[in-house]
């Protein structure tokens, strides 16, 4: 039960810290911690932050997930548009098969939240304890996502031929969006002040940080995958995406193997799988303003803004210089750059 919560409440799956295993129990004794941001305590393992959730389905999916080589995995940090990548992808991968575009309301993102399609290996799939998922009902391509940072990966993901799509944000705004989603998140404690939950993320602090730590390690296998015959890591930036969002939508489907055909850019596809994925699309969707996830997180809390720049209207210059020279001074000598 959290901290000076009323008796009478349900806690929801995510604040629960209950059910975990005993080798989980046994792990969590002897890692670093550091206060949460929306749970008590966070815990350090392979030189990042996790939630005791996040670390039960960790060790599960290193322990039993078999990746196939056609398989997808989408990477990201929390709040880095995740889910507006979950949307792109599922649309894309399955727009020829099961579920052809459609903008009248026949399409399964009208009536899911993308993280009901595209659900996370360790917070949807693995994170019962002593339970490995049947993932036989999962057709091929089968499309997954995780917020782990590379090194925590499976072995078998790192070992086959699948494909690791990882999607990365300008910190400043990660830090933003992070931040009031974990306050939204924060029942019976108030909200974190910005300065505190400023200093800890700098500090690589949070749920998945260190923020450096964890694009450096996917930065490096894009680099990596670039003299393999095939590409294994796709990589890309928030912002990118954003302004350019027709142009690197074509890329990914030519990188997952379902290029768009000359008829389909003529009909108009892929205008339409972006006006299906759009965020004001999906944020008024009925499912996505009083939905919520099985953890029972509010559908809602996954569409804010999604703006790029919103760190303008609450980091201070000196935050600003602060965080920027970080970034520089962590990730500079690895050729990275926002």
């Amino acid at each position: 039960m959290a901290e000076g919560q009323p008796s009478s409440i349900i806690v929801p799956k995510y604040l629960q810290e209950d059910e975990l295993s005993e080798d989980v129990r046994d792990l969590i004794s002897t890692l670093p911690t550091d206060k949460g941001w929306f749970v008590n305590t966070i815990y350090q393992y392979q030189g990042f932050w996790h939630v005791p959730r996040q670390l039960q389905g960790l060790l599960n999916c290193q322990k039993h997930f078999k990746a196939q080589d056609t398989d997808i995995l989408l990477a990201t940090q929390p709040k880095s548009g995740t889910t507006w990548l979950k949307a792109l992808t599922f649309s894309l991968i399955n727009r020829k098969t099961k579920y052809p575009i459609t903008l009248n309301h026949d399409h399964p993102l009208f009536s899911n939240n993308p993280h009901a399609l595209v659900p996370f290996l360790e917070f949807d799939l693995f994170h019962v304890k002593d339970v490995v998922p049947d993932l036989s009902l999962f057709s091929s391509p089968r499309l997954f996502a995780t917020h782990l940072p590379y090194v925590s990966l499976p072995e078998s993901v790192k070992d086959s031929d699948c494909k690791i799509v990882y999607l990365c944000r300008d910190p400043k705004d990660t830090f933003i969006s992070l931040w009031h989603f974990s306050n939204s998140l924060r029942l019976f404690k108030g909200t974190n002040p910005l300065k505190d939950s400023f200093d800890q993320f700098c500090r690589g602090i949070n749920v998945g940080g260190p923020f450096w730590d964890h694009i450096l390690s996917y930065w490096k296998e894009s680099l990596l995958s670039l003299e393999k015959p095939k590409k294994k890591v796709m990589f890309l930036r928030y912002e990118e995406l954003k302004m350019n969002t027709s142009f690197i939508l074509k890329n990914l489907a030519e990188f997952l193997g379902c290029p768009f055909s000359k008829e389909e850019e003529d009909q108009g596809l892929v205008d339409d799988i972006l006006k299906l994925c759009s965020f004001e699309n999906l944020k008024n969707l009925e499912v996505n303003k009083n939905g919520k996830r099985p953890s029972g997180i509010a559908n809602k809390a996954y569409f804010r803004r999604g703006e790029i720049g919103d760190w303008k209207n609450h980091l201070t210059h000196e935050m600003v210089d602060q965080l920027n020279t970080i970034v520089e001074n962590k990730m500079g000598n690895f050729g990275f750059k926002f």
